[in-house]
């Protein structure tokens, strides 16, 4: 791939942000955030150091990059390198994988031990010759000591080849980020937007170079992994034959892999402060997961409410019954669920439409499925795929906007709705609670899809529940006072907690306070000859 240059500079960044699969390669979500952060922040310089699996699985930069990106470069850690060298076998150093084994002993028993030790340790060892370089690893009589000693002491399924790609698959990116960690530009903050590999990344460069290290999630990386490893195809799991159909056995090899992000959670946790997320939910679920509790910190998505204030005077005049959902057809979103209530909502409610905006090419067969479902349901004149639309056009003529998906973080749509003059009615998931009715959830307070209560900008109803869901926007629609109060308690949540202008000056104030700790300087020793401050890929 060929990249654009950019001014070269010895003047450090201000901020660098690691980010995995996300910016400037992918569009919307928090890529979108990330653009809206660097934008919204102009006074600072960013580096953006990104990490994806293999350069073909991207159409390449699909942003605009504003002019205070001074640096950026690109890796790809599933890619395979061309090597026609000779595996030469060596002896590799026992002390350094005597630190590797107590890494190892950390990952297995996390809530015994404090990561830094074994982790600086490692830092300093990772990728070096005399510590474990990448062909120690591949070839050293010490690597493969230890995958036997770990097969034989832990390992409980039979294949020993498929242990054995398994460590080498899930180690091999580690030896590429130490790489990078040690030649990463001058900065004087490193940001990662997750935990995982990019979260690692930062741990290392924390412990190598000594520079201040953040750490934001919208979702818990570690729980959005765990779900992708447990429906993993390309995992082998060993079942008994006896038992076979009759018990649900992730196996050892998913277990290492789940084990394995979780640990690499646990290493960023322990790196980072401060961690921030987007609400009081995400942060118990950090601290569950190994952050220290005075290290976290809860910052809100906020949105350009100027966008959608012009609107309010038409959606106040909307009588039309128009539903709308905003969002991609794929199953997380739980279309279907969404067809499925507007059916029961047309029974009551004949003259109302559904609209479902937003892509449909992500999970072509899951899409192909809602339509039939539509088809079979009789609702082709009612329930209507839309595609891709401008988020203002759509809103200008809705009556309400609704969220059916079974996972969410922060969605921006409901604070969009919000600002728009909109009632919301969102599945209770992520933060969706909080934003509608004003609190976080607590364990007296439940779901409800009765008529919408003072200071509440809507409904919660639970996920996969069409009934609950129909019942919620049958409310609404059907009671215009109802209608009215959560429209007002919406727009004056939405100017008082969730702006633009309040997150950027939270995060502005975070970058502010953790360079203060330390002195400012380039951390990062500047390096030759190698396309530093410029754009480049690996």
């Amino acid at each position: 791939m060929s990249w654009p240059r950019l001014e070269k500079s010895d003047v450090p960044a201000d901020v660098t942000l690691l980010l995995e699969g996300t910016y400037p390669m992918v569009r919307g979500g928090v890529a979108g955030w990330i653009d809206q952060l660097i934008r919204g922040l102009p006074e600072l310089r960013f580096a953006v150091v990104f990490l994806g699996s293999r350069e073909d699985n991207y159409d390449g930069i699909l942003y605009e990059l504003p002019s205070n990106i001074v640096h950026l470069e690109c890796h790809y850690l599933m890619q395979a390198k061309d090597d026609n060298s000779a595996p030469a076998q060596h002896e590799g150093n026992p002390a350094a994988f005597r630190a590797s084994d107590a890494l190892h002993d950390y990952f297995r028993t996390p809530q015994q031990q404090d990561a830094k030790e074994p982790l600086c340790a490692m830092a300093r060892l990772l990728g070096k010759k005399n510590g474990i370089s990448h062909e120690d690893f591949l070839y050293s009589r010490q690597a493969w000591q230890q995958i036997v000693n770990y097969y034989r002491r832990y390992y409980s399924d039979p294949s020993f080849v498929d242990y054995f790609w398994s460590v080498r698959n899930m180690h091999s990116p580690i030896f590429l980020l130490a790489r990078i960690a040690q030649q990463l530009p001058p900065s004087r903050c490193l940001h990662a937007i997750s935990t995982g590999y990019a979260g690692f990344l930062g741990a290392l460069a924390h412990h190598i170079h000594d520079c201040p290290f953040i750490v934001t999630e919208h979702g818990i990386y570690t729980k959005e992994r765990k779900i992708d490893l447990v429906e993993a195809s390309w995992i082998k799991s060993h079942d008994d034959v006896l038992t076979h159909g009759f018990r649900h056995d992730t196996g050892y090899i998913r277990n290492l892999w789940i084990r394995f992000f979780s640990g690499l959670g646990r290493l960023a946790y322990s790196a980072a402060n401060p961690i921030t997320t987007l609400y009081d939910g995400n942060r118990e679920r950090q601290i569950a997961d190994g952050a220290r509790p005075e290290r976290t910190l809860v910052i809100p998505n906020g949105i350009r409410i100027e966008r959608f204030r012009p609107l309010r005077g038409q959606t106040a005049a909307n009588t039309r019954p128009i539903v709308v959902l905003l969002g991609r057809v794929t199953p997380i979103k739980d279309i279907k669920t969404f067809i499925r209530a507007m059916r029961q909502l047309c029974m009551q409610l004949p003259e109302a439409e559904g609209w479902i905006v937003g892509p449909d090419t992500e999970d072509r067969q899951y899409a192909q499925e809602c339509r039939d479902l539509v088809e079979q349901f009789k609702l082709t004149d009612k329930v209507k795929f839309l595609g891709f639309q401008r988020t203002e056009d759509i809103m200008a003529q809705a009556r309400l906007v609704v969220l059916t998906s079974i996972s969410e973080a922060q969605p921006l749509v409901v604070l969009e709705a919000m600002a728009a003059g909109l009632p919301v009615v969102c599945t209770d998931v992520g933060s969706c609670y909080e934003l509608v009715h004003g609190a976080p959830r607590t364990a007296s307070t439940q779901a409800s899809s009765s008529p919408a209560k003072e200071g509440a900008a809507g409904l919660t109803v639970p996920i996969a529940d069409p009934s609950a869901m129909s019942h919620a926007m049958y409310s609404l629609l059907s009671d215009a006072k109802a209608w009215q109060t959560s429209r007002d308690a919406g727009i004056e949540r939405v100017e008082a907690q969730y702006t633009e202008q309040l997150m950027l000056e939270r995060y502005r104030r975070m970058y502010q306070e953790t360079q203060a700790e330390q002195s400012v300087r380039p951390t990062i020793p500047k390096e030759t000859g190698d396309g530093r401050h410029r754009i480049r890929a690996s």
